[in-house]
């Protein structure tokens, strides 16, 4: 585990259109799922005015990034046409753009169409579960956007990626998995890459608790580490809990992360995890 006087990360930018977000200390991406159906938060958020009073709160409560999705990923979940996603996600991108024009906004998709038109409609960064592997155009169309990408790490389909958990060495696998990938990103001259270790994604609720506990390992790859572990089933399956009752789980389990080098942090619940924050970083400055 990393001690008290190891640095979150070298100081570092994301380059998002022009403005310039530092994470050289730890950033709360608040999550807005457009969706009728996610895990937690679905169908609360599928309508202007809805959506329009969420972000005023995740703003007034200091997010630093929204995330905006229009595809459910839980397990089971049923995978939407493109189309549909479009429908779902522009009409968000566009008016939170124009209602909150200095607000960042990642696009949270695997389909390169999607992350080019919402680029286009307003967004600043994409968020991407299958790190291109579910549309081989997503890493060409990166280039040819010049924005920051997030990639997380799974094993399988979209169908499969909730089952497939055997590894041999899950630690190891998953340095070579991002090692290969941002290779093929730096070749087309992406420079501003995010990594997510995937929790819940292709992990046993071991490997989930595993992957939390060697987190800083993934600084070997020297590039900042997003963690996404809100409300999660990590959670809920070892407290016997629902996610509407994860939120004291999720905070002691971002301070983990924040202790093991997470450089940003993709919640529901932006107060909190901004206060976990400045606890930790108040924490870390005392000798």
């Amino acid at each position: 585990m990393a001690g008290k006087d190891t640095p979150f990360l070298k100081k570092s930018t994301l380059n998002c259109g022009g403005q310039l977000l530092d994470i050289s200390s730890p950033r709360v991406m608040g999550i807005l799922n457009v969706t009728p159906d996610s895990f937690f938060d679905g169908n609360q958020y599928t309508v202007e005015a809805k959506i329009k009073a969420r972000v005023g709160v995740m703003i007034s409560e200091g997010v630093d990034i929204i995330d905006i999705g229009g595809v459910s990923t839980r397990p089971k979940s049923s995978l939407i046409t493109e189309r549909e996603e479009l429908k779902r996600v522009l009409p968000a991108v566009e008016m939170i753009h124009d209602s909150f024009p200095n607000a960042l906004l990642s696009i949270d998709t695997f389909r390169a169409t999607v992350a080019k038109k919402s680029i286009l409609a307003g967004a600043h960064l994409v968020n991407d579960i299958s790190a291109g592997s579910f549309d081989k155009k997503m890493f060409d169309t990166l280039a040819e956007l010049g924005v920051p990408y997030c990639m997380m790490h799974l094993s399988g389909s979209f169908s499969s990626m909730h089952q497939n958990t055997v590894y041999k060495n899950l630690l190891k696998e998953m340095l070579q998995y991002f090692s290969l990938k941002i290779e093929q990103l730096r070749i087309r001259g992406i420079k501003d890459i995010v990594i997510d270790p995937g929790f819940g994604f292709s992990k046993s609720l071991e490997q989930n608790f595993h992957l939390l506990k060697n987190l800083s390992l993934l600084q070997l790859l020297d590039v900042p580490i997003l963690v996404g572990i809100s409300r999660k089933s990590m959670i809920n399956k070892l407290l016997k809990t629902t996610p509407e009752e994860a939120l004291n789980g999720s905070t002691v389990l971002n301070t983990l992360a924040l202790q093991n080098g997470a450089s940003i942090l993709r919640v529901h619940d932006v107060k909190q995890a901004k206060q976990a924050i400045q606890l930790f970083s108040y924490y870390q400055q005392q000798a």
